[in-house]
């Protein structure tokens, strides 16, 4: 059975995260949109995404948290992260824990190109 990996996608922002979706099913990723760090944390809980697509200001918890969360977890430690935030300041502080920071506004090919190259190396390894 060949299943698609699973990207989360934890944005509050209605059109960021449709963009965000729609990368990443091109990608090649099954997808399921998150919009709040509460929900975020529970889905956590259940699945171990392939990657994570966090933007740190969401409602609840935020999205520094999110990740603090998601390196301690055993399950989740090597998940794939990357920050999209306008941020970039707190971004840039958390650079080291994550796979990749980009900056908003992110369009879509930059999205889904960048998710297919980890799609791929990790089909690679």
């Amino acid at each position: 059975m060949n299943t698609k990996p699973l990207a989360l996608i934890i944005e509050d922002n209605e059109d960021q995260n449709l963009v965000f979706t729609t990368a990443l099913n091109q990608a090649g990723y099954e997808t399921e949109s998150i919009r709040d760090g509460e929900t975020a944390m529970k889905r956590l809980t259940d699945v171990v995404p392939e990657m994570v697509i966090l933007d740190l200001h969401i409602p609840g918890i935020n999205g520094g948290l999110l990740l603090r969360e998601i390196r301690k977890d055993p399950r989740t430690k090597n998940t794939h992260v990357i920050i999209v935030s306008a941020d970039a300041e707190f971004a840039a502080g958390l650079q080291s824990q994550v796979d990749l920071v980009l900056l908003k506004p992110v369009s879509y090919i930059q999205l889904s190109l960048l998710a297919s190259r980890f799609l791929n190396a990790s089909k690679t390894s």
